[in-house]
């Protein structure tokens, strides 16, 4: 039987193992690129431009995915109630307090972002903060705190660093190869195989590194779910938190895709279901709210 300490490591476990896939990908391309065009200079580019990149994302990213989603940061005269919540469960878990910031939006969801758990800031809608009862907001904080305190809102900058970086490779090159860069390489039955392997993974790779970074999302909230409930010591706070909102079908007018995979449910649910085969998983941003609401209720057992 899981317990909630097993499902944390297990889902720890397998996002390292996601990661080291990233990490084995973006090797492959470079290796290829270096043989395919014979020139040792491509890959340390890339990884040049890769570490700009993230320290753009590292430093900067947080204030990006508040700004698009139009928080407001409120300090404790604004919103007592929630301000105590977050403080006290914070000091349960022995972080920092969080920054905290409310979205003026009817829809139900709340996300966690920050490099670390000193940079940390927790954004709540304001339908979240009115729809639902105390020990289910306490779990959806208890929840965003876990991230923070899993270091998943680092994780996911980085994954999204990685899939920017094989998108430029890819792109680069692809674009090289099309306009005739190659030198003449071996010719051979070996080198054929090569390149033809090499160019498949070429042109598959974005769309590798979309799974990848989606797969690592999903199992970041299964973790979290998971550590929030370890946190409140009350897991059946989260499961009806989170069957309120699946069951919210309010618009969320400040939902975007590239913030998508922050928050705790899909914001983009009540226009397209997630889809439940398991070809159409691959490409949600979260799992699906009725298996995770099993998983916690199963834990309380």
């Amino acid at each position: 039987m899981a317990t909630l300490y097993t499902q944390v490591s297990r889902n720890k476990a397998k996002s390292l193992i996601y990661i080291a896939l990233f990490m084995g990908l973006i090797l492959a391309l470079g290796w290829f690129g270096q043989w395919y065009f014979q020139n040792p200079l491509i890959f340390p580019i890339c990884v040049v431009i890769a570490v700009g990149m993230s320290f753009g994302s590292y430093y900067g990213g947080d204030q990006v995915a508040l700004t698009a989603s139009r928080a407001k940061q409120i300090e404790k005269k604004d919103n007592t109630y929630v301000w105590n919540l977050v403080q006290n469960l914070a000091i349960t878990a022995g972080l920092p307090m969080p920054k905290v910031y409310i979205i003026q939006d009817a829809a139900e969801n709340a996300f966690a972002t920050g490099r670390d758990p000193k940079h940390a800031s927790i954004a709540l809608t304001s339908g979240i903060i009115d729809k639902l009862e105390n020990e289910e907001l306490e779990g959806v904080i208890a929840h965003e705190l876990s991230h923070v305190g899993n270091y998943d809102t680092r994780l996911m900058a980085i994954v999204v660093v990685l899939v920017g970086l094989v998108t430029l490779m890819t792109d680069f090159m692809l674009r090289m190869a099309f306009w005739g860069s190659g030198e003449n390489r071996d010719s051979g039955q070996l080198g054929l195989v090569i390149m033809a392997v090499g160019f498949v993974l070429l042109l598959l790779s974005p769309l590798f590194a979309m799974l990848i970074q989606l797969a690592v999302s999903r199992k970041r909230e299964y973790a979290a779910d998971a550590s929030g409930a370890l946190l409140t010591r009350y897991p059946e706070g989260l499961a009806s938190a989170l069957e309120k909102i699946d069951k919210d079908q309010t618009p969320f007018k400040e939902a975007n895709k590239a913030t998508a995979h922050l928050y705790i449910a899909n914001p983009f649910k009540n226009r397209k279901k997630d889809g439940q085969g398991w070809f159409s998983k691959l490409f949600n941003t979260h799992p699906p709210i009725a298996d995770r609401v099993k998983i916690l209720r199963e834990m309380e057992k």
